[in-house]
């Protein structure tokens, strides 16, 4: 493949993995309206650890297969790429079916360890019915993954890049129309309708298969002919190619379950500690405000500065690995600060909007409940970002190993004071117990850093500083715009006037911290590029 093909194809994987996490987080919204705070909360206790098993199913073995097939297709060995597709499949079929039998009949256990038997609302019953439509999904989608991989490894991204986008939509849709079919036109229970929710999963799963069984079809004739023209064909042993397949799977695993591993520590201690606080009738109201609708519209700065950041993975890797040590340090910083530029503004924001935006998107009901607890959720987009971002960057320097240990202290300090947390602060406990957890595990990454390639964080304190001026700025703006529009918009009873105030909000805030960091060439400093139409509005 010519290197503007793969640069192409690169481009279209990384625009449809955008897409596709794009839709998965707005269509939050219309479920929300639809299925109200307790409904998405029923929604989220299956989610939750149905994520877990499927990371802990496929335990990296989609990404390492990539890895696999592109490193003995350079040999020429195709027969040995195809021999790994088999065994991996074969390999996946097994733990997805393993963790769908787990799940589904683990899900009276993982209920009971969810909700307290006191607490009002949500049953247990409810629960393990949901939890039990989700585990379908596990039978098929750590197949499907093995063969995006494999299509990967062939420096063919379009099967992957396809398959995600109509797997979201197919998904999506269903669970939309299913829900609004369910409670709108057959007058079903919530609960039923969750379950269909909880059942796309597997519906999208079965749309993808398609898309990629569509594409095999059409070029296994190539696989097959390069396999026939091979000379020498070499049987390596199967349980050489799985120990080389777990070598390259094994780091991958942590980062992807790290955030729900946060979750589902929540999960299981958030309506016992409420209930036991005698708070256990706004519990469901308050999970489902931080840990479902408040997390996907975190997640949006999150994801669009982690993928800029992550972008520059393998630069720094390359850089690590030929000793380009000046190279190195700036790419880190580069990549550190492009977290903070873009999410820093975004946390200030969602906490002085916090009440219209999660009122105008999601409905005013429980809004002194919500409103409070989504703006105390907002500053973890700070620490998942940064989490992410470096332990990416000591996976690139040849110490993923310690993202284990900063990893484990996060999770062993959550564990240690979610409870306690949960019953001196209420609901916020918990958010205060994930930013002191996240925030020890970033420190860890950050010191590991700076002992193992004896890395300076000075010029990233002193662009920080700038960040935190020009936020404070932007801040200063958003209080003017909540105190003269709050005159006549009631964001609290109108649900027009808080997507009004969102809007307002929002451009007013945005525009002013773009304006600034651009005119001081922040932005330029930062990720080393001009916008030429801006250079003409701010004559630059």
């Amino acid at each position: 493949m010519s290197s503007s093909n793969f640069l192409r194809g690169t481009l279209l994987l990384t625009g449809a993995s955008f897409l596709s996490k794009f839709l998965g987080m707005i269509y939050v919204i219309p479920f929300a309206n639809m299925v109200g705070e307790t409904g998405t909360a029923l929604y989220s206790y299956a989610y939750i650890p149905y994520t877990i098993l499927l990371s802990v199913a496929t335990v990296g073995v989609p990404l390492a297969v990539s890895k696999f097939v592109a490193k003995y297709n350079t040999l020429n060995d195709h027969y040995t790429s195809m021999r790994m597709l088999k065994i991996g499949s074969l390999l996946m079929l097994i733990t997805g079916f393993v963790a769908f039998l787990i799940m589904y009949f683990g899900a009276d256990l993982i209920a009971s360890w969810t909700k307290d038997e006191n607490s009002p609302g949500i049953t247990t019953d409810q629960v393990k019915s949901v939890i039990q439509m989700v585990s379908f999904a596990l039978i098929i989608i750590p197949s499907m993954a093995i063969m995006r991989g494999f299509f990967q490894g062939n420096q063919s991204m379009g099967p992957t890049a396809v398959s995600q986008v109509i797997e979201q939509i197919i998904r999506i849709a269903f669970l939309l129309v299913s829900v609004f079919v369910v409670l709108e036109i057959v007058g079903g229970t919530n609960t039923i309708a969750i379950g269909f929710a909880a059942f796309s999963a597997f519906v999208g799963g079965l749309a993808s298969w398609v898309v990629l069984a569509f594409y095999w079809r059409k070029r296994k004739k190539y696989l097959d002919v390069a396999i026939e023209n091979q000379k020498e064909k070499v049987n390596i042993p199967v349980k050489e190619l799985l120990k080389e397949l777990f070598r390259y799977s094994g780091p991958f695993v942590l980062v992807g379950i790290a955030i729900p591993i946060y979750q589902l520590i929540d999960q299981f201690t958030f309506d016992h500690a409420m209930s036991a606080i005698g708070q256990g009738n706004v519990a469901d109201i308050a999970f489902s405000a931080f840990n479902l609708q408040g997390h996907k519209l975190v997640i949006i700065p999150v994801t669009i500065a982690t993928g800029l950041s992550l972008a520059l993975i393998p630069e720094i890797t390359n850089a690590f690995n030929a000793n380009k040590m000046e190279k190195l340090k700036a790419q880190i910083n580069q990549a550190l600060q492009i977290i903070m530029f873009f999410v820093l503004p975004a946390v200030f924001g969602l906490i002085l909007l916090a009440d219209p935006i999660y009122g105008g998107l999601f409905g005013l009901d429980n809004i002194n409940i919500t409103g409070e607890v989504f703006a105390w959720y907002a500053p973890v987009a700070l620490t998942f970002a940064f989490f992410t971002v470096t332990s990416s960057i000591l996976q690139g320097i040849e110490k993923q190993n310690f993202t284990l240990i900063s990893l484990s202290a996060g999770i062993l300090t959550k564990v240690l004071l979610n409870s306690i947390f949960i019953q001196i602060f209420e609901a916020k406990g918990a958010i205060i117990a994930t930013l002191i957890a996240t925030s020890i595990a970033v420190i860890l990454n950050l010191l590991q850093i700076k002992k193992a390639i004896s890395f300076s964080y000075r010029k990233f304190y002193k662009l920080s500083l700038l960040m935190l001026i020009f936020t404070s700025i932007m801040a200063i703006v958003l209080l003017v715009v909540n105190y003269v529009f709050g005159l006549f918009l009631d964001v609290h009873e109108n649900r027009i006037h808080a997507v009004l105030m969102m809007l307002i909000g929002v451009t007013a805030g945005g525009a002013v911290y773009l304006y600034l960091g651009y005119a001081s060439t922040l932005f330029e400093r930062i990720t080393g590029r001009r916008i030429a139409i801006l250079d003409r509005l701010i004559r630059r």
